[in-house]
């Protein structure tokens, strides 16, 4: 079974490559003009599945836009907490997707108590750290 939560409108405005988020939470807004993409901290997480793997383990499928990204500064990783604040995973990206925006990854064995109902998945930037829009997906 897979679940999917996301705020449509900003992942689809993201899919089609227009500006940035307006949210407030660390997103830029504009027409993606690197110059107005300087101010944003923190890449945002834009659309997250999750699937059910064997035991107490999921895949997450995250989409995250990060305008900003360049070798030397980009989205580096996310991390999946629970509404308690426990971290249940963290996923490292080892090189900047600035030529692809916004990039799709998968993150696999992730183990998540069958007591937790929901968890977060939040981006990580390499100068800034962790922070910008979140996604809130229902563990299936």
């Amino acid at each position: 079974m897979t679940v999917v939560i996301g705020a449509f409108a900003v992942a689809g405005c993201a899919l089609a490559g227009c500006g940035g988020d307006t949210s407030g939470n660390g997103g830029a807004s504009g027409d993606g003009d690197s110059a107005e993409h300087s101010d944003q901290r923190y890449p945002d997480v834009a659309e997250v599945e999750i699937e059910s793997g064997a035991g107490d383990t999921h895949d997450l499928t995250v989409t995250i836009s990060s305008p900003y990204d360049t070798p030397q500064r980009y989205a580096d990783g996310w991390r999946v907490m629970g509404p308690d604040g426990t971290v249940y995973g963290e996923h490292e990206l080892a090189h900047d997707h600035q030529n692809e925006q916004p990039f799709t990854r998968t993150q696999s064995g992730v183990e998540i108590p069958e007591d937790v109902d929901e968890v977060e998945v939040e981006g990580r930037d390499s100068e800034h750290g962790y922070g910008g829009d979140t996604e809130t997906v229902e563990v299936p």
